[in-house]
């Protein structure tokens, strides 16, 4: 895992971010987070260039970043810390993640097609104009998510959780949903067309989907497709 060294800045809670040693490898000491980074613009350039030279990334801890423009496709990250960082228009074809954290991070007109993404957390996360397709994202955390025209179609989501999220015009077209989590969420336009959404739990009563149209805040509302 990404290491847990807070920022040298006394005051700052927040944990530093990864500098790149001289060896070429990610270094274990304690330093700064972005925000007070001395050198942000070094520290950002020496893990662009580290990301791009390595396949397996472990324990890089980039938070707070920006990726713009970046192709991680076939790339695969363990133990790795995103949160709250900003992805746009980045090609991740067949991307690879274990035990990764992108909470609160946004990413926009990405794709991540193909891609293999298990024990990881997406929580607090917006997507727009994402693609998921033909991905497997097992026991993942997309709990109160923000959703815009993002397609999970043909996506392997076992035990995953969205649980209060926002989904608009987003699709899980055959995707296989067994005991993954979708209750209170808010939905409008999103399809749920030959996924075994029987095996899916929408409310804390049941399995199956359960409409209610007009009705609480926690029901499932609008039509599913």
């Amino acid at each position: 895992m990404f290491s847990l060294n807070k920022c040298l800045v006394r005051a700052c809670h927040n944990l530093s971010i990864s500098t790149i040693g001289e060896d070429g490898n990610i270094a274990e000491d304690k330093s700064y987070c972005l925000d007070h980074s001395p050198n942000p613009g070094k520290i950002q350039q020496d893990i662009f260039n580290y990301i791009n030279t390595h396949e397996k990334i472990v324990g890089l801890n980039a938070s707070g970043m920006t990726f713009l423009n970046m192709d991680l496709s076939g790339k695969r990250f363990y133990g790795c810390n995103f949160m709250h960082c900003t992805f746009t228009n980045c090609h991740s074809k067949g991307l690879r993640s274990r035990m990764s954290m992108f909470d609160s991070a946004v990413f926009t007109d990405c794709n991540l097609i193909e891609s293999n993404i298990q024990f990881s957390s997406f929580a607090g996360c917006t997507f727009s104009r994402v693609l998921f397709t033909s991905s497997d994202m097992v026991q993942d955390n997309f709990n109160g998510i923000n959703s815009i025209q993002t397609s999970f179609d043909d996506t392997d989501l076992y035990n995953s959780r969205f649980i209060r999220s926002k989904l608009v015009n987003t699709s899980f077209r055959n995707c296989n949903l067994k005991k993954s989590y979708f209750c209170e969420i808010t939905q409008e336009n999103t399809s749920f067309k030959m996924s075994n959404t029987r095996e899916a739990i929408f409310s804390e009563k049941g399995s199956e989907i359960s409409l209610d149209i007009g009705g609480s805040e926690s029901s499932v509302r609008g039509e599913i497709l």
